[in-house]
């Protein structure tokens, strides 16, 4: 009986190649249909958590949800881990690593999206002459591929949009210092203007008004251009506040620039919702604008959740947890948005990552905590046992919160035993820097070298699992929207 089945098998398969082969006049009906072409994302939604380590993004989720609870985040049905080094350091910055997710180029520490030789170089004037002849050159983006393609384009962040996330999707400089010449990059028409923008990005949310305006109107640029006129005379609706955000109309605004603030934005904690957008709302209004401008060629949209980085240096793991939160919120509305007007996101991809790690870390063997609450601090308290549900100690005695950091501004300079015993009420207090066990500047705790997250979800998002250098995801989704 197996000898049977087998030499009928083999009948088919040489029956089947003999058709494939065109052999005997067989008339193939495929041979009269033309291919069809892969499916691509037209939409493409790059969302970035600035220093956003897998540490940070648990407890993140203990703080909002529970340890059982989820996240938007987690919930992505493709996930991967991306290793974060850049050309020259084993710990990157935000500059080469966002640079390497846009253009696909290793580049060293502080350069933004130029070649790997670019050495860089702290800008001395406010021209782009500070890069040295000869030093490197641009490298192209993703943003400046979807512009080619005649996609509508957007940048949405909570930092200065000058500053180095959002910067590396549209500007080229070798330090990224540099941000009024960033700033200038975005000008149509303007000296330094980034001709690869064609008629310019269309959507650009965020802080950092001061590289827009002249000394003389409070910013600070020296060359006297005020960039926001300039936008202004190009045709770009301008907000300066949240009334002027809540006023600008998708369907009759082309193209909007919002700088809600001097400099970076507020931490959502801090953040007052009659002065600025939260992060979920600007990514909400971008992905309005964007769709309006895009007709049928689709968009590419950043979204950065900037300030979870800068709470990380500075310690207060309070701020940095909100701030994650608020950037899965962001993810949640980008979702729910396009699945709207993409069910299934058949035509859509969306991908979740950071950029590098930090050096928070999750201290004892702690009981469970819950989320975060009035009269229960949670992941933000001191470390219990999780049997006698007892302040765990140290070596001197003393307890210690479940949050630390390897390095940081509040470190004991002797013994633990020497200073006052820490409570819940303090440690998970608004402004409470954690303890760090090497004692660095205020405001100076290191980014980690660790692998970071990324997660997908959409057209194309099978493509993205497993271990990945962070300049292959540039080619992941450069191939996934047909770039």
């Amino acid at each position: 009986m197996r000898t049977f089945s087998l030499s009928i098998s083999l009948v088919m398969a040489i029956g089947l190649a003999a058709c494939n082969s065109g052999g005997g006049g067989v008339n193939r009906p495929q041979d009269n249909v033309e291919a069809l072409p892969s499916a691509t994302a037209k939409n493409v939604i790059f969302f970035l958590g600035d220093g956003m380590g897998i540490t940070t993004t648990t407890a993140a989720r203990i703080y909002a949800v529970g340890e059982d609870g989820q996240l938007t985040m987690d919930t992505l049905p493709e996930s991967g881990f991306v290793k974060t080094f850049s050309n020259d350091a084993q710990v990157t910055d935000s500059a080469p690593s966002m640079s390497a997710y846009m253009t696909g180029v290793k580049m060293n520490n502080e350069v933004i999206s130029m070649s790997t030789d670019t050495v860089a170089k702290s800008p001395t004037t406010d021209l782009a002459s500070h890069c040295g002849a000869g030093n490197g050159k641009p490298v192209s983006t993703l943003l400046e591929l979807a512009k080619a393609a005649n996609k509508a384009t957007g940048v949405v962040t909570t930092t200065r949009v000058t500053h180095a996330t959002p910067a590396a999707t549209y500007a080229h400089v070798c330090h990224r210092d540099a941000e009024t010449d960033i700033a200038a990059q975005l000008v149509p028409g303007g000296a330094l203007y980034n001709g690869a923008l064609k008629d310019g990005v269309d959507v650009v949310f965020g802080g950092g008004r001061q590289f827009f305006l002249p000394k003389a109107a409070g910013g600070k640029r020296a060359d006297g251009r005020d960039l926001v006129a300039e936008l202004k005379a190009s045709g770009y609706g301008y907000a300066a506040d949240k009334a002027g955000f809540d006023a600008i109309n998708p369907a009759k605004t082309q193209r909007a620039v919002g700088l809600f603030t001097s400099s970076h934005m507020s931490y959502d904690l801090d953040r007052d919702p009659g002065k600025e957008p939260s992060l979920a709302e600007m990514t909400a209004k971008a992905i309005a604008m964007l769709e309006n401008r895009s007709g049928k060629q689709g968009m590419f949209l950043m979204v950065e959740g900037g300030r979870i980085d800068h709470a990380l240096h500075e310690t207060i793991a309070k701020k940095a947890l909100q701030d994650t939160v608020a950037f899965d919120q962001a993810i949640k509305t980008a979702i729910d948005a396009m699945q709207q007007r993409d069910p299934g996101l058949k035509n859509t991809l969306i991908v979740v990552t950071a950029d590098h790690d930090h050096t928070l870390v999750l201290n004892g063997y702690a009981k469970r905590t819950g989320k975060t609450a009035p009269g229960n601090p949670g992941v933000l308290g001191l470390a219990k046992d999780y049997v006698s549900g007892k302040n765990l100690a140290d070596a001197d005695g003393m307890p210690y919160s479940i949050i630390g950091f390897g390095n940081g501004e509040n470190r004991v300079n002797d013994q633990r035993g020497a200073a006052a015993a820490l409570t819940d009420d303090v440690v998970s207090a608004n402004e409470y820097h954690q303890e760090a066990a090497i004692r660095m500047p205020a405001g100076g705790e290191t980014h980690g070298g660790a692998d970071v997250y990324i997660g997908a979800i959409g057209q194309g998002a099978d493509s993205i699992h497993g271990f990945l250098e962070n300049i292959e995801v540039f080619g992941l989704v450069k191939k996934a929207a047909g770039l």
